[in-house]
């Protein structure tokens, strides 16, 4: 099944199932307000969400909408904890040999991580306000999962069956004050802002044969301003996945219902695949060219990114926005 939220109901939204090809809805009320409440008694509201979903996909769901993107909210508009990998080691392998840098040892056994921002995240056609085109922005085009509730010290093993819900993300970065934070020793804060999430989040079945090895195998397609930027595949060069990555989070601390885990910019050895962010395609330049080539992004520039089936249907929706100056207060 496919869910949504609204941009109604407060801040966390209205809880909707979504059909199949994303073209209607209906709201799920009566079963959960919100997606969030819906995670967190996931026994008891997935089959009744499955079957309103069942419903809605035969044309026999009461109540039933057309389906405006431009009404919904993040899936999640918030969530308790978002946590982002770097489970692509190509990406990482490719930076640090840009600046001379060998990839430690650890790398290739245990996954990068950091706490990310997760009181907001922006809609999957709202714009990305930043103060400022000096701050290098950049645009991060992932995969994320969301749990149910996780126990600490889980297995990747046992991490995989609370992997509920599928999705995309926009991991918005700002690429000029990211040496100065990490410089410091205490990791990403000002350089993180918000977030953008997929229409809709789905549950992995929904993916068929494409998600295996808790792993989705298909391109992740990016264009900015209109033109190609990258299709790299999700399921190639993943070195770790996203069982091994719930279960990393978890390792010292259970994850609350509604956790989003990222995997980090979708990357692969293949550079002929595309990018999934500029500062991937700038040291691929600077590799080949010796300097990159490749400006950040400008006020006014356009994202999309969206995952296709093999029939060339989207799966999550796309992911739209405008890089927008933020006002000062």
């Amino acid at each position: 099944m496919k869910l949504g939220s609204l941009k109604e109901g407060g801040r966390d939204g209205t809880l909707i199932v979504v059909s199949r090809d994303l073209t209607r809805a209906v709201r799920a009320t009566g079963i959960a307000d919100t997606l969030q409440r819906a995670l967190e008694d996931w026994t008891n509201t997935a089959p009744r969400l499955n079957a309103l979903s069942d419903s809605l996909n035969e044309g026999r769901a009461e109540g039933a909408f057309d389906l405006d993107v431009a009404a919904l909210a993040a899936p999640l508009p918030r969530a308790y904890e978002f946590v982002d990998g770097s489970a692509y080691l190509p990406h990482v392998e490719r930076v640090r040999r840009a600046r001379g840098a060998e990839v430690p040892e650890s790398f290739y056994t245990d996954p990068l991580m950091y706490q990310a921002v997760s009181a907001g995240f922006y809609g999957p056609r709202d714009p990305v306000r930043v103060v400022s085109e000096d701050h290098g922005i950049d645009l991060e085009a992932e995969l994320v999962v969301v749990t149910d509730d996780v126990p600490m010290a889980v297995t990747p093993k046992s991490a995989a069956a609370h992997i509920q819900l599928v999705g995309l993300v926009n991991d918005v970065s700002l690429r000029g004050l990211i040496p100065g934070e990490l410089a410091k020793g205490f990791g990403f804060l000002q350089s993180k802002p918000r977030s953008a999430l997929s229409p809709v989040f789905v549950t992995p079945d929904e993916l068929g044969d494409a998600w295996r090895d808790n792993k989705l195998h298909l391109p992740l397609l990016t264009h900015v301003n209109g033109e190609w930027f990258g299709a790299p595949e999700a399921g190639v060069d993943m070195q770790f996945d996203f069982a091994q990555l719930v279960a990393h989070a978890a390792r010292t601390r259970p994850l609350s219902a509604g956790t989003i885990v990222g995997s980090g910019t979708v990357a692969n050895q293949d550079t002929s695949l595309g990018a999934s962010c500029f500062a991937e395609r700038r040291t691929v330049e600077t590799l080949e060219h010796g300097k990159p080539l490749t400006p950040f992004m400008k006020f006014g520039d356009r994202v999309r990114i969206e995952v296709l089936d093999h029939d060339g249907r989207s799966l999550f929706g796309a992911i739209e926005q405008r890089i927008e100056r933020q006002a000062a207060p």
